[in-house]
């Protein structure tokens, strides 16, 4: 397995908020998702941080759009409008998760993008503006 790095790109099957928020515990689809950021904690977990891509934002919440030299670096569908939403996110452990699995890595972010979406992403956070989705729980 290779290593899990921020702005790696994943198949997973991102939850909601609004979707959690109605008793829903799956995901509806497996999605790509980027891993903004990993923090290991004081009894050893890995955390991963997981934010949705959609090609559907409705303009409501935050997202950055993603723009075309990274979809083409990141191998993400060129022809259509992306978008990383960063007003929510998944919180996952490593190894001890029932919905990441490590072979589903389909792309990556330069280090540059993924710089940009994490600073935007804690200026969100540190104003409370973030939603979370804890899956390991």
């Amino acid at each position: 397995m290779s290593e899990i790095t921020a702005g790696d790109i994943y198949y997973y099957p991102y939850l909601w908020k609004r979707e959690g928020d109605h008793g829903e515990t799956e995901g509806r689809k497996p999605r790509e998702c980027a891993f903004i950021a990993k923090r290991v904690d004081s009894k050893g977990d890995t955390n991963l941080f997981i934010l949705a891509i959609t090609g559907s934002f409705d303009g409501k919440g935050d997202a950055i759009e993603i723009p075309q030299i990274e979809k083409r670096r990141a191998g993400l569908e060129t022809d259509k409008q992306l978008w990383v939403v960063i007003d929510e996110y998944n919180h996952d452990i490593l190894g001890k998760s029932f919905y990441f699995i490590a072979s589903n890595k389909c792309g990556a972010f330069s280090p540059a993008f993924t710089a940009f979406v994490f600073d935007r992403f804690l200026a969100l956070s540190s104003k409370k503006k973030v939603r979370t989705v804890r899956r390991n729980t």
